[in-house]
């Protein structure tokens, strides 16, 4: 690294769990985020503090006045703006060394694995559960670790996924195929604090952190198939297992 990006990262370097190697790997790496609203705009804002040098931002959607209380990369003036393409110009403002793509579209069973192919991570904080599933498969597909994170009014829900590995279950194993469909609550019926919103998008970026750094650095274990859940009301966060689906259809050969 040169002494500029050197002394920018100069607090993950001092960091055993991180370390030299760890911000090299970071500034290798590449990530897809699926979904820049309210999880996508934290998580981008920490990856790429952290360095990850390579942004894959994936989404269809124009930003709207009701976005600005919590998607905190977006001022009034960019409303009607297309929110990927609104990102990418951030992350070039915030750091020029880091590359950033926008693709302004949907994801579907048909372009997902296109898009997550050789990706080190894809992040999903989407907002329909036919999109998360397309992605899910997509990186079982294409053997790429999945964070996947989910807000529903005070509860959120953060997970990495391993589809790919002997014995790991993916995401569609957590949910089964009865989701695989573009109904789903949303925030304009539900309701959304911001600030939940902010705590759940930065601990996806941790977690993706931790699976960028497995194997390279001891920031920690990625806990594949473990879901933790956020009560924002209590507070409170709990942790459960999730057990791999011999009949699924995304990891295990099962028919969809």
């Amino acid at each position: 690294m040169t002494p500029d990006r050197l002394n920018r990262f100069a607090r993950h370097i001092v960091l055993p769990e991180v370390g030299g190697m760890g911000q090299d790997r970071l500034a290798r790496a590449h990530v897809v985020l699926v979904g820049m609203g309210g999880i996508g705009n934290p998580a981008l804002q920490y990856l790429a503090g952290a360095g990850v040098g390579r942004l894959t931002l994936v989404d269809s959607d124009t930003i709207e006045a009701s976005n600005l209380q919590r998607q905190t990369l977006f001022r009034e003036a960019d409303v009607g703006r297309a929110k990927a393409n609104v990102a990418a110009q951030w992350v070039g403002r915030f750091d020029p060394a880091l590359n950033a793509e926008a693709h302004v579209l949907r994801i579907t069973g048909a372009n997902a694995r296109e898009i997550v192919r050789g990706a080190d991570l894809v992040l999903d904080g989407c907002d329909n559960f036919a999109t998360r599933l397309a992605v899910s498969d997509a990186c079982v597909a294409e053997q790429v670790p999945l964070t996947s994170a989910a807000l529903g009014r005070f509860q959120g829900q953060v997970a990495n996924f391993a589809g790919h590995r002997e014995g790991q279950p993916c995401y569609r194993c957590f949910v089964g195929d009865a989701f695989d469909a573009e109904d789903c609550d949303t925030c304009a019926d539900d309701g959304v604090l911001g600030a939940m919103v902010g705590m759940v998008g930065s601990f996806a970026a941790m977690h993706g952190l931790r699976a960028l750094l497995e194997g390279v650095t001891t920031l920690g274990d990625p806990q594949w198939g473990q879901l933790h859940l956020f009560d924002g009301l209590k507070p409170s966060m709990r942790t459960m297992r999730i057990a791999k689906d011999a009949a699924c259809s995304g990891c295990s050969g099962g028919q969809q």
